[in-house]
């Protein structure tokens, strides 16, 4: 739902405008929301009301002029009334515009939270396979700017040109009852314009302002990744290389906001002429008009008056005009997301998982992730309630997937994946996901406390089952030894924690999560051999009497499994126990024989290294 784009700059045809709009509206106007729909007939009321006064403020000013020349005794009186009830005008005109923002201000924020609630929940429902492909960065900023721009459209668009446009109306026909439709004609060609001249002009000078913010962007970019990689930096001695990729950033935007002030000037200039030039008319007619005695001073102030105050909100048009125009661009890309079709969606009816004894079936399964590129070939195989069932394979060879169907991130091409019987893709996600547990190889954490990434498990869990969750885990005395306890934070992604740390963080918010189904996916892969046995013997406590599916790479994690099944190439090559299939010495058997041929001779190349002698010089430590 991208807009086409013409000179870097996105267009909006009318009926992607009013599509925009249409959304916007029913937000603003929701259904349900008695109290919400009252506050906007209540804030339009005031607005209509604060207008009116506004118009009629200059009105009073011509009677107080008036009154001032006029020789009576009540002359001091009169001006005095008059002047305090152009007083009263003005303060009760701008009470009003503030009362009604007061009062609209819910309608809008609850609007502005409630579509971004809705494209957020709306991203977590797509597939993996989208959130795969895009970036992360780009879709917090896609939101960001949707809900910014749809702020900023229901503030302008209600509050300043709606209304101004309504003033407009008012002063035209003011000045035709109170004088000449001469008087309003020319003052709404001046306006008119006004329009036009600040809409032509903003439309020409917008791929300036694009340019500067592109640049913008691209200097901020390059900044971040390099403090990001401020350690790389460093070590290569290239502050100075840094400094010119930002600097080739900076250079553009200031090019390009030189070019911004100069056109804004030119804008600027040529609507204060317009201005200029309707005043000097109106004015000019006004002058006549006293002079032939048909007006008096008053309507010669009045008339300056109403059109100083009509054009003091144009003057925000055409910074007005480029927003508004850009915020529609940015709220269709945001609503563009809510048009992301769910690769992965539940039945109609779907019920609710029921899990009996957790035996997993994977019957005749085929799967690719594109057509050209098949990944499983006629997949089978089954674990028995309680029983523990290894996947196996070279690289490539299909084992993660078999983790991502069962986790339903892809539906099967063909075949089935059944849990107790039931079929995976007839049952909610929600409840599918519920009863599975998953320790991934790769543990990513939450920027926050050890407490929130274990409690994340099951949020509602209190204090007493999250430190046994830890003790099981065997993380609970590593905590405790921290300066803040559960209160540490565990940092971006989890990097102030070792892998090891991390994975007992995964192990115990799993076991708070109490799942009838495990999943391990090469959980200890990324380990050293030393902390990938101390976590085996956790994730084997941990496995003891559920069900459990291993993502294995080293076999010698797995040699205990009820049955251990051998991929290749997307097929089912072997199956049996450990002693079985090295029995059979086929494609199992390799594997382990090369595996124990590596690790024994990474234990051969130790052994034979012969540690040098040091001695010591002042703080340094010199091999001899």
């Amino acid at each position: 739902m991208s807009p086409p784009v013409k000179d870097g700059v996105p267009k909006l045809g009318l009926a992607r405008t009013w599509a925009v709009l249409k959304v916007v509206g029913l937000y603003l106007w929701p259904k349900g929301e008695p109290g919400l729909r009252t506050r906007v007939v209540v804030a339009m009321g005031l607005l209509i009301a604060a207008k009116v006064t506004n118009v009629y403020v200059p009105v009073l000013y011509k009677h107080a002029v008036d009154a001032l020349g006029e020789p009576t005794t009540q002359a001091i009186a009169v001006p005095m009334v008059l002047i305090l009830a152009y007083g009263v005008a003005r303060i009760l005109a701008q009470t009003l515009g503030e009362l009604r923002d007061a009062i609209f201000a819910p309608v809008s924020q609850r609007a502005i939270r409630n579509i971004a609630l809705k494209v957020f929940d709306h991203l977590h429902a797509l597939s993996l396979r989208y959130h795969l492909e895009r970036q992360t960065g780009g879709l917090s900023r896609v939101i960001e700017r949707g809900t910014n721009g749809m702020e900023f459209l229901i503030r302008f668009t209600t509050f300043n040109i709606l209304p101004t446009l309504f003033e407009i109306c008012l002063v035209g026909v003011v000045l035709w009852n109170l004088y000449d439709w001469r008087f309003s004609a020319v003052t709404l060609a001046a306006v008119g314009g006004y329009i036009v001249f600040s809409v032509i002009l903003s439309e020409w000078r917008i791929k300036y302002v694009r340019r500067m913010n592109d640049a913008d962007t691209e200097a901020n970019a390059k900044a971040i990744d390099s403090l990001l990689n401020y350690e790389t930096v460093k070590y290569f001695g290239n502050e100075a290389h840094e400094a010119r990729r930002f600097d080739v950033g900076r250079r553009r935007y200031e090019i390009a906001a030189i070019r911004s002030s100069r056109t804004l000037s030119m804008l600027n200039v040529g609507q204060g002429a317009i201005i200029s030039a309707g005043l000097m008319a109106v004015m000019a007619m006004a002058g006549f008009g006293v002079k032939a005695g048909t007006m008096t001073i008053g309507d010669f102030v009045a008339v300056n008056a109403f059109l100083i105050q009509l054009y003091q909100p144009l003057n925000m048009l055409g910074f007005a005009y480029r927003e508004i125009r850009n915020a529609l661009v940015n709220m269709e890309n945001m609503f563009g997301l809510l048009d992301v079709r769910a690769e992965i969606a539940d039945k109609p009816g779907a019920a609710a998982l029921q899990v009996a004894g957790g035996e997993i079936v994977f019957d005749h399964v085929d799967f690719h992730y594109e057509k050209a590129r098949p990944i499983l070939h006629d997949v089978s195989f089954r674990v028995a309630p309680g029983d523990t069932v290894a996947i196996v394979g070279s690289s490539g060879a299909g084992k993660s997937t078999v983790s991502r169907i069962l986790f339903r991130f892809y539906d099967v091409a063909s075949g089935s994946v059944r849990i107790d019987g039931q079929d995976i893709r007839d049952v909610t996600q929600a409840s599918l996901r519920a009863a599975i547990g998953v320790v991934p190889q790769d543990t990513v954490l939450f920027n926050d406390s050890i407490y929130y990434n274990i409690c994340y498990g099951r949020p509602a869990a209190t204090r007493e089952e999250v430190e046994q969750a830890a003790r099981l885990a065997r993380i609970h005395d590593f905590i405790m030894a921290l300066p803040q306890g559960y209160d540490s934070t565990v940092g971006e992604r989890g990097l102030k924690l070792s892998g090891g740390e991390k994975q007992r963080v995964a192990i115990a918010r799993t076991i708070l999560k109490n799942p009838s189904i495990l999943l391990f996916d090469e959980a200890t892969s990324a380990l050293d051999t030393r902390t990938e046995q101390e976590i085996q013997r956790s994730l084997e406590e941990v496995s003891r009497g559920r069900t459990t599916l291993v993502i294995a790479h080293r076999l010698s994690t797995i040699i205990h499994a009820d049955e251990i099944v051998v991929l290749d190439r997307g097929r089912v090559a072997e199956r049996g126990r450990h002693a079985d299939l090295l029995a059979r010495n086929g494609l199992y058997a390799d594997m382990w024989r090369r595996q124990q041929e590596a690790a024994a001779e990474a234990e051969r190349q130790v052994e034979e290294e012969e540690p040098p002698s040091f001695r010591t010089e002042g703080h340094l430590r010199v091999a001899d």
